[in-house]
């Protein structure tokens, strides 16, 4: 049964106004971008995100290394089929290899019935006298957060051997982050934006790594990206595999079409746990059993298309 909606909370309006506010800082000189993007996948999934970002410049140098050197500041809304969420971050480049960030994201959520599929925007995911697990929650029904903090570390070739032709690139961002749902006690299990619906308050580590390749062609960037998420916190009697990581991998194609609109499209691959034979996956996930012998196995996730309006 799907709860009706509550009225928009208060804090959502709050962050609104972030948007509505010029920035204190504007005597600094700064430059100002915006951008619109649309994200829809095979899931089904869409969003629409609005992201307005400042640069400031800080201690910047003559070198190639220094002179780009900057802080960044953005303020993003987005809005899917489930879900409302608001972020904002600073990036500080103290050099033009590696990155400092910090950032935290608030949103809330909703379910709905989609051509016969449920879709769950939030809600705890608790275990039913049948051992079956099901999600409780209304419209809004408390917020999911995130404080998040990492280190990016990025490499181009061309840096050292100049060339249209030679921009192979690597980069790769390390972060930990705590998550919690408002309404979730430590002990309860829940879900956000369609995911397993196995989150728990607590910490997480997220790691990418991407490897890449630039061109001066309409096709301008190919590349290769393994994401891997971790819960950090401890649940009692984990034989479910609640501590392995879980890997995506994605082929990445983007082309430019004019400097104020891109393309991309993603196709991904993860990992998933393998259990034995007689705890299979209509149990609730606390109640399955890891399979030691081979625990984990790859299976297609989804194909995502996203494309990119620069509006400033």
């Amino acid at each position: 049964m799907i709860d009706k909606e509550t009225p928009l909370p208060l804090w959502v309006l709050g962050v609104l106004c972030i948007f509505l506010i010029p920035p204190a800082w504007a005597d600094t000189p700064f430059t100002a971008d915006t951008n619109l993007s649309l994200l829809v996948s095979t899931l089904p999934e869409a969003k629409i995100r609005l992201v307005q970002g400042f640069t400031f410049p800080c201690l910047q140098g003559t070198s190639p290394w220094t002179a780009n050197n900057n802080i960044r500041t953005t303020l993003s809304a987005e809005v899917s089929l489930i879900s409302l969420n608001f972020t904002a971050e600073v990036i500080w480049t103290p050099v033009a290899f590696f990155q400092v960030l910090t950032g935290t994201k608030v949103g809330s959520g909703w379910n709905i019935n989609l051509f016969g599929r449920e879709l769950y925007g939030i809600g705890i995911n608790r275990r039913e006298a049948d051992r079956t697990g099901n999600i409780h929650g209304a419209a809004f029904d408390g917020s999911s957060w995130n404080l998040y903090a990492g280190g990016v570390f990025q490499f181009d070739l061309a840096t050292l051997i100049p060339g249209a032709w030679h921009h192979i690139l690597f980069k790769t961002y390390q972060e930990g982050n705590y998550r919690a749902y408002t309404a979730a006690s430590s002990e309860d299990s829940w879900v956000y934006e369609q995911d397993s619906a196995e989150n728990r308050n607590g910490f997480n580590y997220y790691g990418t790594y991407f490897l890449g390749y630039q061109m001066p062609l309409f096709l301008n960037t190919v590349g290769f990206m393994a994401e891997m998420n971790q819960y950090l916190y401890k649940t009692a009697n984990d034989r479910w595999g609640d501590g392995l990581g879980r890997w995506i991998f994605s082929g990445i194609f983007n082309v430019t079409i004019t400097k104020w609109f891109s393309a991309t499209l993603i196709t991904q691959f993860r990992t998933m746990r393998n259990y034995t034979d007689n705890n299979g996956e209509d149990l609730f996930y606390q109640d399955r059993h890891l399979d030691y012998a081979a625990p984990r196995g790859l299976e297609f996730y989804r194909v995502l298309a996203m494309v990119t309006f620069n509006l400033r």
